[in-house]
C-alpha cells in the first residue's frame, strides 16, 4: 500500500493528548518493535489533531523516543504519513512521522524581560 503525504501546517494546532510509548511486537515475550532500516525502538504517539471546529486523536508511530514530548503539550510533526492497512478482514489507517518534537518557546525579546510596570514617575 502507498503511504499518503499530510499536510501538518492545514491544522489549527497539534497536542500531545498519549504520551509516547514504545510499542510491542510480541506481547507474549515483551519484545518491542523496531525499525527495519536503523534498529531503534518504534515508539506511539496519541496527537490531537485540530483544524476548525474538529478534533481528532490519532495513534502516530514515530522511530526513536520523542523527547519532550508529554500531555497537553503542542507539538510539530515532520514528515507525517498515513497508510491504508488490511490483514484478515480488519482494516484501518497507520500513521507514521518522521519527527514529533514539542513546538518551541516564543524567543524573549527585550520588550518582554523589561520593568515590571513599576517605576519613578
Amino acid at each position: 500500500m502507498v503511504a499518503l503525504p499530510i499536510d501538518t501546517a492545514k491544522f489549527s494546532g497539534i497536542i500531545c493528548a498519549v504520551p509516547p510509548a514504545p510499542r510491542v511486537a510480541n506481547r507474549e515475550t515483551g519484545q518491542l518493535k523496531v525499525d527495519r532500516e536503523t534498529g531503534r525502538t518504534i515508539f506511539q504517539v496519541g496527537l490531537c489533531l485540530m483544524a476548525g471546529t474538529t478534533a481528532e486523536v490519532v495513534n502516530v508511530n514515530v522511530v526513536g523516543e520523542p523527547t519532550g514530548v508529554q500531555n497537553g503539550v503542542p507539538v510539530q510533526v515532520r514528515d507525517l504519513v498515513a497508510t491504508p492497512w488490511e490483514n484478515e478482514g480488519r482494516h484501518g489507517i497507520a500513521f507514521r512521522a518522521a519527527e514529533i518534537k514539542p513546538l518551541s518557546a516564543p524567543p524573549t525579546g527585550p520588550a518582554s524581560s523589561g520593568s515590571s510596570g513599576k517605576g519613578a514617575a
